[in-house]
């Protein structure tokens, strides 16, 4: 365990403040912190390294970090936390990356038990395209836990700590109930270590606990990964082969990558289904999402120094502040955000992408359409392609990268401060409206439920797709609310998130597409494009 002692009154390096511990592992500690000089939130990894007086251990870990983050980036780009800087300090060393919007593969299974299979095997195949990247050139992890793999709700994990096996002379195991065999015997090793990573971390999801605990000290417990049998799995159903033939102790023995991948693939086609029954997509993406006592703790700690940063998108409940907002329930779903491919501001005669040269008058009641027994679109919905993106910088101060010539389509405003700015582009079925208020409670949950949903309802057609989620978005509290609702005899896909910024006041986003497209790879690279670079107004 890393014993260097850290003050979380200190900065390390002088610019990076220590906000909370995300997760422990026998040499390294992870922090949630701030990067003070550039104002934004950072993942702080404390990495134990051997006594070295002349300073050769941290040197070469600190080049190899660095050097193995680019290279990995530039192999699997968005797929490898990007190392920003490293330093030695403290009497350990420090890496830092940008903040990853996900939660540790730990977290979630210490918060949820086990996973069913569908969704272990959707896992590992994600995490197989990062080690085949690595493998490809001859790169190892070496070091692969739970505490590396970090799980977005809508886009590819993402894993850390690339480059810190082999930059010290003196072995080191970080998670000795996942290290292989070849590790705990101190003997070189290759691709086949992160295999064995890959099947203890898979038995991990479904068995609820390692195939090999943690003991009394690191010393035993790779002990008994060498010498100790496989408990054979009771809830791995059809990955039981799997799991066992990537844990078979001579690593000249294990399953190869193509093999897992085409067993792993042939679990997730062969059974569509079952990640919806066991494990619902509304449960799995509140699973991901929320944050329990730790995170709102840490939330509250941020407070307003990461205020200027925050990515944004929040409840807040301008329904009832906005022209057109609960006065008018015939507009309810439109006011405080799109929850139609149609902006909020056009009229009901207007096509579903209005065209940005339209002028934008306040926003007049909207006519609910009958409630339709399929949710069938009435016209087919144009076809998204894969955009390119460029920063827009709002007159009321917020920015965010948007797909190219998407601009807005209307502004609202109640007064000096309040706000609401629908932006998109013709020809093209999605939106974006970002809302800000003066006037929003202290519980995101409840502005969704009390707020907000009676208009969407009001609207005849609103059907809410599982529970509102409370979750923390870059260190503030915030919820979720995803529903689907028809506008203009097309049935749209809306998800609204959102947190608070202070003194009652708050930022909410809503993105909409045609429900048809929402999967669609080029939607979702958009919609977690502006989730990840929307930024509030400075001040």
């Amino acid at each position: 365990m890393v014993k260097a002692h850290v003050s979380t009154h200190e900065l390390v390096a002088g610019r990076y403040r220590l906000l909370e511990v995300l997760h422990r592992e026998t040499n390294r500690v992870s922090w949630y912190g701030e990067d003070v000089e550039a104002g934004r939130p950072c993942l702080l990894t404390q990495i134990g390294l051997p006594a070295d007086p002349e300073g050769e251990s941290s040197r070469r870990a600190i080049a190899r970090v660095i050097r193995m983050s680019e290279t990995m980036g530039r192999l699997c780009p968005g797929r490898v936390a990007p190392v920003v800087d490293a330093v030695e300090e403290y009497g350990t060393l420090w890496t830092v990356t940008e903040w990853i919007e996900g939660t540790p593969l730990g977290e979630l299974l210490e918060r949820e038990g086990t996973f069913d299979q569908v969704r272990a095997a959707r896992i590992g195949l994600e995490l197989l395209d990062v080690l085949e990247a690595g493998h490809s050139q001859g790169i190892t992890h070496g070091e692969l836990s739970p505490g590396q793999v970090f799980v977005r709700d809508r886009s590819p994990l993402v894993v850390t700590g690339y480059g810190l096996t082999g930059a010290t002379l003196t072995p080191r195991v970080s998670a000795p109930s996942y290290a292989s065999p070849e590790q705990a015997r101190d003997e070189r090793i290759g691709p086949a270590a992160d295999l064995w990573a890959l099947g203890a971390m898979l038995y991990t999801m479904v068995e609820g606990r390692p195939p090999f605990r943690d003991r009394d000290s690191p010393e035993t417990t790779l002990k008994g990964v060498d010498r100790l049998p496989l408990r054979s799995p009771v809830r791995a159903g059809p990955l039981t082969q799997i799991v066992q033939g990537l844990l078979r102790k001579n690593s000249r023995e294990r399953l190869s990558r193509q093999v897992v991948r085409e067993a792993l693939t042939r679990i997730v086609a062969e059974d569509p289904d079952a990640v919806l029954a066991a494990a619902p997509r509304q449960s799995r993406l509140r699973g991901l999402a929320s944050g329990g006592p730790g995170r709102r703790k840490r939330a509250m700690v941020v407070g307003t120094a990461l205020a200027v940063v925050t990515v944004a998108v929040a409840v807040v409940a301008v329904a009832r502040e906005l022209p057109g907002g609960s006065d008018d329930s015939a507009a309810g779903a439109a006011t405080p955000g799109p929850s139609a491919t149609a902006p909020p501001s056009a009229p009901a005669s207007a096509p579903a992408s209005v065209s940005p040269s339209a002028s934008a008058p306040a926003a007049p009641p909207r006519q609910a359409p009958a409630p339709t027994p399929t949710p069938t679109p009435t016209s087919a919905s144009p076809t998204i392609r894969q955009p390119e993106f460029q920063k827009y910088v709002s007159p009321q101060g917020f920015s965010v990268s948007l797909p190219k010539g998407w601009k807005p389509l209307s502004t609202t405003k109640q007064d000096d401060l309040a706000y609401r700015v629908v932006l998109g582009r013709e020809g093209d079925p999605r939106t974006l409206a970002v809302t800000f208020s003066t006037r929003v409670g202290d519980d995101p949950v409840a502005v969704w439920r009390d707020d907000v949903e009676p208009d969407l309802k009001a609207a005849g057609d609103y059907v809410r797709i599982g529970e509102i989620r409370a979750t923390t978005y870059q260190g503030r509290e915030a919820a979720d609310l995803e529903w689907l609702d028809t506008v203009e005899g097309t049935r749209v896909h809306t998800l609204g998130r959102g947190f608070l910024i202070g003194s009652g006041r708050g930022f909410s986003l809503r993105w909409t597409t045609p429900a048809d497209d929402w999967d669609d790879a080029a939607n979702q690279q958009a919609l977690s494009t502006v989730l990840h670079t929307f930024r509030i107004p400075s001040g």
